[in-house]
């Protein structure tokens, strides 16, 4: 699919070589990663003693060397080590009680801090989607990501009273979500395994089943806000881009949202002369629904909710709640370069989440061109302009760095002063 400049115009896209990783990478990590930006992130403004020089983070090296327990003292030193180890992949840790590389020194290590992480994957959506699968993505399954990201920011603001979220896409089939209050790094094993559940509505029955959702007989307020997301987009994605009741097999799963085989046999009835249609079917699975709600028999009760719940199974978001639970659990850095794709993983904004297109996100080989045809563009008159330009902002990288820095800014705020605060406290022993 060819990308579009800023005129309108149409202009072929390279192709990224993953052989091209091991020579692309140290100029990547020498003229564009943010070093300065992603220390500030990690050291959180000194506002808390060792919060940096405890952190672990782990390389990937080129044939999958890996090395863990990195840790080092400033953003001087983590920026030696990445550009002199070229990681293939970077992974963030958790903060520990002591150094991460004297660990062997160490009878006592655990972990004192961690953001609070979320992972959604766009293969857990593979028995749903009908256009991709497993580490294929398109805008169209994408949609799925969309609405993951605003239900769980959504909550997450709203009922858990968070502010600090990053979201960021993974460089492939999915994105990340890091949590930065303080109050979230923080949070306990317990507090986490919580928090996910809470966000975890889904019911899977294994191998072969479907996965349903049962609401019981109230809406819980968060289900509703949830529902309120979802609802404009249903028809959009299930019904039309997807098709995902025209085929027997996805018949089978809309049918099988109705655990009471006699009512399931009646609605087989009333849905077979739709089959093929997905929007035809839905129409008919709605209105046999309303007509035995206004029957007034008892059973229908069970399935007051039934079309919110079939709503939700096929949209509510496929969280890997272990990732969200473990404590030191690693999960890939922002900025690391896909191997795969050769895609940057950069921060997005939730609030506009549907404008933003994995096939068009930033490529290493494209990066790297963009800044070379940006200094060649510069006249001899322009060398010093030129020099005094981030090399980052000669790139399609831009936005998402300047989305990171904006998430910075916000978050430095809540802990002004608070590095002094420390360094006083610290004078009193």
């Amino acid at each position: 699919m060819p990308e579009k400049d800023e005129n309108g115009t149409s202009k072929v896209v390279e192709k990224f070589n993953p052989d091209s990783m091991q020579d692309l990478l140290p100029i990547y990590y020498k003229r564009l990663f943010p070093h300065m930006q992603f220390y500030r992130w990690m050291s959180y403004g000194l506002s808390e003693p060792s919060v940096f020089s405890n952190r672990e983070f782990s390389f990937t090296l080129q044939d999958d060397i890996y090395i863990r327990y990195q840790s080092f003292e400033n953003q001087s030193e983590l920026e030696k080590e990445i550009c002199s180890k070229v990681p293939f992949k970077i992974d963030i840790g958790a903060v520990y009680n002591v150094r991460p590389k004297d660990h062997r020194a160490s009878t006592v290590m655990k972990p004192v801090q961690r953001e609070l992480v979320f992972d959604i994957d766009m293969t857990d959506y593979d028995e749903i989607r009908t256009c991709c699968s497993e580490a294929n993505v398109c805008t169209k399954c994408w949609k799925f990501m969309t609405i993951a990201c605003k239900i769980i920011d959504a909550a997450l603001r709203e009922d858990f009273g968070f502010e600090h979220l990053l979201w960021v896409f993974s460089g492939r089939r999915g994105i990340h979500c890091w949590v930065c209050d303080k109050s979230a790094r923080h949070v306990d094993t317990k507090g986490r395994s919580s928090v996910a559940e809470y966000l975890h509505i889904l019911i899977s029955g294994g191998e072969g089943s479907v996965t349903r959702v049962s609401l019981g007989d109230r809406m819980h307020h968060s289900i509703k806000r949830a529902h309120k997301i979802i609802e404009p987009y249903f028809e959009e994605i299930c019904l039309v881009e997807q098709n995902m009741f025209g085929t027997p097999e996805g018949l089978r799963k809309l049918l099988a949202m109705v655990q009471d085989e006699g009512i399931r046999l009646d609605l087989d009835k009333k849905l077979k002369p739709h089959a093929g249609n997905s929007k035809a079917l839905w129409q008919a699975f709605v209105a046999f629904f309303e007509a035995l709600r206004v029957s007034g028999q008892n059973r229908s009760r069970r399935f007051r909710y039934i079309v919110e719940e079939t709503q939700l199974a096929f949209t509510y978001p496929r969280i890997d709640i272990n990732v969200s639970k473990g404590f030191n659990h690693l999960l890939k850095s922002p900025f690391c370069v896909h191997p795969k794709t050769g895609k940057v993983c950069v921060p997005f904004n939730p609030n506009v989440a549907e404008k933003f297109d994995p096939t068009q996100a930033p490529n290493i080989t494209v990066l790297l061109n963009e800044v070379s045809a940006f200094d060649h563009k510069q006249t001899a008159d322009g060398e010093e302009e030129r020099s005094r330009i981030k090399d980052y902002k000669k790139t399609s990288m831009f936005k998402g760095t300047v989305i990171f820095e904006e998430f910075l800014r916000k978050l430095e705020q809540t802990f002004k002063g608070k590095a002094i605060l420390t360094s006083d406290k610290k004078m009193e022993f």
